[in-house]
């Protein structure tokens, strides 16, 4: 029997098969005629779809196929096209008065709320009972089904089967994932008087578009009191987001084979999508994104978006949050919404970081050490030792002018003040949005969304794995558990983080073959430079230098193989965290984000931290050299650039940090264009009316699950870099805070523009990022007092001013000669001597200088560290200490004073509550006086029920 309708109000099917031969009849089309034709429930017809009707229409219809359908023609596409016209016809249905660029059904009336694509290959049996069991059983629970032939695709070869959810199949799955609904309007005045709230007018949107709908007080949905809610229309009662959401969790768990008890591990439209079964499934734009929907009954948020959010014009304007998560869900609204706050807190350190740089830039002529290198007098008489063996020469202090001028830009007392307030911003932006998210929580139906909504999002990936059943002491029902040894447990645990530390050793490798390059290729660049004609450029040459030109070299390299190493890692990091099997959606996303987080962390800092704590600190000094694999390997450590290490590290922030973001932003932009301009090259030869709203976005990129992930990602590695290295480049925030005003408007638009519509998901906060952002702020403030310390040259600075300086006066004069310590040629070993003297060099030439504390030649511990070394390194061991101890306890003092949760929210959730009881109460009592006054019972000696416990559901049984 072949059935050609759905679910008709109750749980009967009408059914209908005056001929067996009617389902072979149709070439292509036999297991999707009655979709084609709509599974048509009623009350929603557009027709009277009686029994005398249903015969009357199958007799009508089998008399014109046979007429139709000659036996050698009966496979030509003409006669398909000609089937297909007398079906429509023949089912109220006119294929041409009906626009294309639709999201209902053909009807006009059901919405459609999801789409599945595949392409019917004949030979491929196997597929193609997948799909005939898998759909009916979609029908089974209740779904609609209505398919477009492969003869009305583009392409010629795809079918679309649209999906709608009836009303009773979301209220029962409403029911069952405790979706939020408005109960009664919220009569708490919102307080928007603002100070110099007249100044942010230019920035604002319309509030049609800021507050689409208006503002209630909501209750889980309980079918069995739908009368409790708010429910004006049906049809509408539930938005789009919501509908494919449940609609999704049904094909995520529906099987698709016909003995389902026999192996649990067939069901999902994932695995479908795995193994080929089906190419797409997706929820469906509401419109076009640059013009309005013709269907006056169409929302058009998409246009909204677009034209609200999207452009690049509005990239000073608000954002509509609210329209966001109405459209897209929860998710995707608190990425935004934090990406958003993100942005606005970067404003203030950009312009504190902004004010120190030109701080150094308007005090280079108060810059006593630069003005010593670059005199002739001083840094004109200062020779300094070779700095690697055999290819480098003596050079004089004088030649290192610019570097010390540039070096002065960022290494002045400005650096330590803006490493302090960076420790605090960090505070100050945790603690605020914790704030603004406990608020959105509210607004968005989030509140303890934790314990009430995780259970009910089980991986169906987890789902199949299970075999056994546990009672679940909380709520006292049994659930599906997975058995795992403790002998496969931990052996998943070994080979998962093996794999993680084998992949971080990697990187560490890879960053060891970098400082071997820059220690192999610096004596090339020294030997090949010298006699270079760059030198002889007016406005560049003095600044290309070999230790410029080897540390860019460097940074290139080591982005470009950590660009390598990121898309190898991110396949690996997917693949063992699916051997986990974790339980929750939430539970997934956390074991990849603690991953790939590591991987990236290592990834991407590993080179800064060299720069910033190792490079230069283990030198030795000219008579005994340190050697990175021993002498035998030739390899001389490296030592900072003459102007210091903090310039380097400026300069490999600058080219990582700007490499990325770039990168980044041309890659999420670009590739997606790209893609889709090529996808549909073969819809943009035919008329704009002819192509329909479901292969518009099946054209388009798939968003995927891990969509949001990488842009979590993406922003966090940014936040350490403008804050763990933050001291040695203050005009970090005011780079991030210009790509992040471009990245929100490249995100909304790639995700308006060049993406199908995302499955719409619940989320209270940003999940584990919330703790990784936490711990880069503890750890910034150690880093930044270490770069002070150790990289920058503030503290030896300060002990010269107030305990080495022989005037007594405070002031720098005579710090470049106290900071270099002093070498006797004659005592430089064969294998360090330059091969080639410089011409200037002559025999009254006797001693040679190198950045150091030690004792000079001639003194009874000559070449060892002198005290004044020692006292450096007290004074840098104590300004950590007091730096940290400061600024955490500001920090601690901080969020001890600001509130997670304000209190008009906390207000506002407890009004809720109480709401929620009273209404159910009084909502108890009137059903139970109805009860009463219709059984004509003048007294009730059971005790009311006031507050039932939400029956349980169980939606799927357990073969399906």
């Amino acid at each position: 029997m072949h059935r050609i309708t759905g679910k008709a109000g109750g749980d009967s099917l009408i059914e209908m098969s005056p001929t067996d031969s009617f389902n072979d009849d149709i070439n292509g089309y036999h297991q999707h005629v009655p979709s084609s034709t709509g599974s048509i429930q009623q009350g929603q017809s557009p027709f009277p779809l009686t029994p005398d009707v249903c015969l009357e229409t199958c007799e009508s219809l089998n008399s014109s196929l046979a007429s139709l359908a000659p036996s050698d023609h009966s496979d030509s596409p003409k006669f398909e096209e000609q089937t297909l016209e007398r079906i429509n016809t023949l089912t109220g249905v006119d294929k041409q008065q009906q626009s294309k660029d639709s999201v209902f059904f053909r009807d006009g009336e059901r919405r459609i709320d999801f789409v599945l694509s595949f392409v019917d290959e004949k030979d491929d049996t196997k597929k193609q009972e997948r799909r005939k069991v898998y759909e009916a059983n979609l029908m089974k629970v209740g779904l609609e089904l209505e398919t477009e032939d492969k003869s009305e695709s583009e392409d010629g070869k795809t079918y679309f089967v649209k999906i709608h959810a009836p009303w009773e199949v979301l209220a029962t799955y409403a029911d069952v994932l405790k979706i939020k609904v408005p109960f009664k309007a919220n009569d708490i005045p919102e307080n928007n008087d603002m100070p110099m709230n007249w100044l942010s007018t230019p920035f604002r949107l319309p509030e049609h578009i800021m507050h689409p709908e208006p503002d209630y007080f909501t209750a889980p949905f309980s079918k069995s009191k739908s009368d409790f809610f708010l429910i004006d229309n049906k049809d509408t009662f539930f938005p789009p987001s919501t509908r494919n959401r449940i609609v999704y969790y049904i094909l995520s768990r529906c099987s698709y084979i016909k003995d389902e008890c026999i192996d649990k591990d067939k069901k999902g439209i994932k695995r479908l999508l795995n193994n080929g079964t089906y190419t797409a499934a997706f929820p469906l734009h509401d419109s076009r994104y640059w013009i309005r929907s013709k269907d006056v009954n169409c929302e058009s948020e998409r246009y909204n978006l677009y034209k609200h959010w999207a452009r690049f014009c509005c990239s000073f304007k608000e954002q509509p949050l609210n329209l966001v998560r109405k459209y897209y869900g929860e998710k995707i609204g608190i990425y935004f919404a934090w990406l958003g706050f993100y942005t606005e807190m970067l404003i203030f350190a950009a312009i504190v970081g902004t004010i120190c740089f030109i701080y150094g830039f308007l005090t280079f002529d108060d810059n006593e050490s630069s003005k010593e290198i670059c005199s002739v007098e001083i840094g004109g008489s200062i020779v300094m030792c070779p700095l690697c063996d055999k290819k480098c020469t003596y050079w004089k202090l004088n030649t290192t002018c610019n570097s010390s001028w540039q070096s002065h830009l960022f290494d002045n007392v400005g650096t330590v003040f803006f490493a302090i307030f960076m420790g605090i911003w960090v505070t100050l932006f945790l603690e605020f949005w914790k704030r603004r998210q406990a608020r959105l929580e509210y607004d968005w139906d989030l509140v303890d969304f934790e314990e009430e909504q995780q259970q009910l999002q089980l991986r169906p990936e987890y789902e199949t794995k299970c075999r056994n059943r546990k009672l679940n002491r909380i709520t006292q029902e049994p659930e599906w558990v997975l058995h795992r040894t403790a002998t496969d447990l931990m052996g998943k645990l070994f080979l998962c983080w093996a794999t993680v530390i084998l992949w971080i050793s990697l990187i560490i490798a890879c960053i060891i073959g970098v400082i071997a390059y820059r220690l192999a290729v610096y004596a090339s660049f020294a030997s090949i430079m010298k006699d270079s004609s760059t030198t002889k450029l007016e406005v560049v040459g003095p600044y290309i230098t070999p230790q410029l030109a080897t540390s860019v070299t460097a940074s290139c390299i080591n982005f470009v193989i950590i660009m390598i190493l990121n898309l190898m890692y991110e396949r690996v990091a997917i693949w063992i965290t699916d051997m986990e099997i974790p339980k929750t959606h939430l539970e997934y996303e956390n074991k990849l984000t603690v991953k790939m987080f590591l991987f990236q962390f290592v990834n991407y800092y590993s080179s800064c931290f060299y720069v910033a704590f190792f490079k230069g600190k283990f030198v030795g000094y000219p008579g005994k050299y340190a050697y990175m694999f021993g002498t035998w390997s030739n390899l001389r450590n490296e030592e900072c650039d003459p102007g210091g290490c903090l310039i380097e590290l400026t300069t490999q922030l600058v080219i990582v940090m700007t490499g990325k973001q770039v990168w980044g932003n041309i890659q999420e932009a670009l590739v997606p264009w790209l893609m889709n301009w090529w996808g549909s090259r073969k819809a943009r030869n035919h008329p704009e009316s002819l192509y329909s709203r479901w292969e518009q976005d099946h054209d388009l990129q798939g968003f995927g699950q891990l969509g949001l992930f990488y842009e979590y990602l993406e922003m966090v590695i940014q936040f350490g870099f403008i804050t763990l290295f933050v001291a040695s480049f203050p005009l970090a925030p005011l780079l991030a805070l210009i790509n992040n005003i471009i990245e929100i408007r490249v995100d909304a638009w790639k995700l308006t523009t060049q993406y199908r519509r995302p499955v719409a998901s619940k989320a209270h906060s940003i999940g584990a990022w919330e703790e990784i952002l936490s711990g880069i702020a503890v750890l910034s403030v150690v880093t930044n007092a270490f770069i002070v310390a150790f990289t920058s040259d503030m503290i030896p600075r300060l002990v010269y001013m107030y305990a080495y300086n022989p005037e007594d006066s405070l002031n720098m004069k005579g710090y470049i000669n106290n900071s270099l310590s002093v070498f006797n040629i004659s005592e430089i070993q064969e294998p360090n001597r330059p091969e080639e003297l410089p011409l200037w060099f002559d025999s009254s030439i006797t001693e040679c200088r190198y950045r150091d504390y030690r004792y000079p030649p001639g003194h009874e511990k000559r070449y060892t560290h002198n005290m004044q070394f020692w006292h450096i390194l007290a004074a840098k061991l104590a300004f950590i200490i007091i730096m940290e101890h400061v600024v955490f306890l500001v920090k601690f003092f901080v969020a001890w004073m600001i509130p997670d949760v304000p209190s008009d929210v906390r207000a506002r959730v407890k009004r809720e509550r109480y709401l929620v009881q009273e209404h159910l109460h009084n909502y108890e009592v009137e059903k139970l006086k109805i009860q009463l006054s219709q059984h004509g019972n003048d007294e009730c000696t059971c005790t009311p029920m006031i507050y039932p416990s939400l029956p349980t559901h169980e939606v799927l049984s357990e073969c399906l």
